[in-house]
């Protein structure tokens, strides 16, 4: 590419060719979702994103003759995940190019001498600010629709890391399951013993129960605690926990949301799940108005799609292997077929967690869609 410009996003006409971008290069994709425009656009506002008390984001965009974008990406660094695993790591995230190395090569590249400014030593990703953010490039199953919580990107994407020398630093698979008719056996007769012999209770969780009883905390404490050995995870802050809560869990509805507590009314496990919006997302071209708010309210409310996306599921740690699972099953499982519910997907597991990806054999599990975290030392 004879004038290829990399900028510094500073001003709005570059942050709106930053949010726009993918809807050029994904414009005829079947299989892209969309990442809602205003989400994007708050990631960059500290009064917006409470990620940003503990953490830098810049974003980039890549021009063509200093007027087309063929490209964005966005550095950042999570300053407590550094002290927490001990690294000086940059991540990068937001990352899109045209099928042009030099493109791509241009756009880490800045992202590396911007972690030089600020003394890192080494570029890791995709990955986001928490572990809620989208993270991990797609490697295999360019072929499947995507979902509102992951990345979607075309097959050139890790052709290109590879040529630019990046190397593996964890993979992620997706589980997807076909929703039986019934509660499998085994599920069924483990959460009976549960129940009996932990004195374990599941509770549906009502909007009062999250504002005003705490239940919003006590799920995302849980987090905190469940989620705290696993890859690249940092503790979400009070302030981070009062977003979400605002964000999304008055979004979810409540009937998908199995929360699960002890003898104490302790929270000892949780699982969230929503009807998918892909389709939803697809038609509002990532965009509230002036009709995205109608597709989004159709698939949530009045019309939901045949799958579910199985947002997250979390045990405290001196719980797990004691059936709490079997519960979540076996609450879910007649609720997704009174949906009508036919398909189920996880988001991104890390492959090596055995005891996650072991939990779904009842339900003859597929695992697919493996994406990459990548590494390089700068």
């Amino acid at each position: 590419m004879k004038d290829l410009t990399i900028k510094k996003v500073t001003t709005k006409r570059e942050m709106n060719d930053f949010v726009e971008f993918p809807e050029t290069i994904y414009k005829d994709c079947p299989y892209y979702v969309p990442d809602l425009e205003m989400d994007v656009r708050n990631m960059f506002n500290p009064k917006k994103n409470a990620g940003l008390e503990c953490s830098e984001i810049q974003a980039f965009v890549a021009y063509d003759s200093n007027v087309h974008p063929v490209g964005r990406i966005a550095g950042i660094i999570n300053h407590r995940a550094n002290e927490k695993w001990k690294t000086q790591n940059v991540r990068f995230g937001f990352f899109d190019f045209v099928d042009d190395l030099e493109v791509s090569s241009a756009l880490l590249e800045a992202v590396i001498q911007w972690g030089k400014e600020r003394n890192t030593t080494r570029i890791q990703g995709p990955m986001g600010i928490t572990d809620f953010d989208k993270e991990g490039m797609l490697i295999e199953d360019f072929d499947r629709l995507g979902s509102m919580n992951t990345y979607y990107n075309y097959a050139y994407y890790p052709q290109h890391m590879e040529a630019l020398g990046y190397e593996k630093e964890v993979d992620w698979v997706q589980v997807r399951i076909q929703i039986p008719s019934e509660i499998p056996t085994k599920y069924a007769r483990v959460a009976r013993l549960s129940k009996e012999m932990f004195d374990l209770k599941v509770k549906k969780i009502t909007d009062k129960d999250i504002t005003r009883r705490g239940y919003g905390h006590k799920i995302f404490q849980l987090l905190n605690t469940a989620y705290s050995p696993i890859f690249g995870f940092t503790e979400f802050t009070d302030r981070q926990i009062d977003d979400f809560i605002k964000m999304y869990l008055g979004l979810v509805d409540k009937r998908l949301v199995t929360v699960v507590e002890n003898e104490k009314d302790e929270v000892i496990g949780v699982a969230v799940s929503m009807c998918s919006l892909s389709h939803a997302l697809r038609k509002s071209g990532g965009k509230l108005f002036p009709f995205g708010w109608y597709y989004l309210l159709k698939a949530l409310k009045w019309k939901p799609e045949p799958m579910a996306d199985l947002l997250l599921i979390a045990v405290r740690p001196d719980y797990q292997m004691l059936g709490v699972n079997a519960l979540f099953f076996d609450d879910l499982i007649p609720i997704y077929n009174q949906y009508g519910i036919e398909w189920a997907e996880t988001g991104p597991q890390l492959e090596d967690n055995v005891r996650e990806l072991t939990q779904w054999k009842p339900l003859n599990p597929t695992f697919i869609k493996r994406r990459r975290c990548y590494k390089k030392k700068l």
